[in-house]
């Protein structure tokens, strides 16, 4: 498989995740971008070990969360308003996989989302948003599938008590 064949079958699906991630069409796009770059680097890397597919979920993740880091590194020298920031993003958020349409509130929900670890951000947006399935996101974070459902199960717990705490419940 060439490195054409490679973008075209997987370039959506990075878009998607990178989206789910940032919610901003310009950083995803930037992502997508830099996913590339390193699979189109790394290809001698990879050992087959797990599907193409899982490798490059792999790559988007780490991406994506070193992107948000350097954004937020950035953000805090500018001292930023991060809810101003979070409704302002969602104004290009078009996700495939999101069917909420009240703007404001899909902005709490990702504002939320944005507050769990990683981990347990990682598994919730690969099992909700990409709908993946449990075996698919074990794979790709390389873990068992009892840890991915306790990681979802804490997840979905802390979102419930961040999203509560935010609607003063």
């Amino acid at each position: 498989m060439n490195f054409e064949s490679i973008y075209l079958k997987h370039a959506s699906l990075v878009y998607n995740v990178a989206l789910s991630y940032v919610q901003n069409k310009e950083d995803a796009e930037e992502i997508t971008q830099d996913v590339f770059i390193k699979v189109y680097d790394k290809h001698h890397d990879f050992k087959g070990k797990s599907s193409l597919k899982t490798w490059i979920y792999r790559i988007t993740i780490n991406t994506s969360l070193d992107y948000i880091k350097a954004k937020n590194r950035k953000k805090r020298a500018a001292f930023k308003n991060r809810d101003d920031d979070a409704l302002n993003y969602i104004g290009d958020f078009n996700h495939p996989g999101v069917l909420l349409e009240n703007k404001e509130n899909l902005a709490k929900l990702f504002k939320a989302i944005n507050q769990l670890p990683e981990n347990q951000k990682t598994v919730l947006l690969l099992l909700k948003v990409e709908d993946l399935s449990l075996k698919e996101v074990a794979e790709i974070m390389d873990k068992s599938l009892k840890a991915i459902e306790s990681i979802f199960q804490r997840a979905k717990t802390n979102l419930k008590k961040i999203l509560a705490e935010t609607e003063g419940i």
